[in-house]
């Protein structure tokens, strides 16, 4: 049994307001999928946009090349397509075309199967009072974690 992969986006969250998820699968290559089951990919300043065919495709998601891989290597920050279906696909273009939302990954990881796939979400970006409430709510939480504590 292999490791459980999890590779998180904890930026996404804090920068969008999420508003639906979905699960995606990714066209990989060999030597991508390697390095995807070694825990040795990024999404941290990646998103996702439509090409001019309505395909969706993940832009900036880093992978590491495979460190056996020789000559048949990937490219590090390629793009790849993303796989969702039709009906989904439709629904994702028009809301981000009509109101201006972004496409965001929040989790890589590999199902059951041993396939690839990413959480997207549609989200909508935060403004700047709303992060400082974020980070004020978090203080407080750690404050009275800490006074509970020193309490007991």
């Amino acid at each position: 049994m292999q490791k459980t992969v999890n590779i998180l986006n904890k930026k996404a969250r804090f920068e969008y307001e999420i508003l639906d998820k979905y699960t995606a699968g990714i066209v990989l290559t060999g030597t991508e999928i390697k390095s995807i089951r070694q825990s040795k990919a990024s999404i941290a300043e990646s998103f996702c946009e439509f090409n001019d065919l309505g395909e969706l495709f993940v832009i900036n998601m880093t992978i590491q090349e495979y460190d056996f891989g020789n000559y048949y290597n990937h490219k590090p920050k390629a793009q790849r397509k993303l796989l969702l279906n039709k009906r989904e696909l439709k629904k994702l273009e028009k809301e981000v075309k009509n109101t201006g939302l972004t496409i965001v990954p929040l989790k890589l990881f590999i199902n059951e199967k041993g396939f690839a796939k990413l959480d997207i979400a549609l989200a909508r970006g935060k403004k700047l009072y709303d992060k400082r409430e974020n980070i004020k709510d978090r203080d407080n939480k750690r404050d009275l974690a800490r006074i509970k504590k020193n309490f007991k």
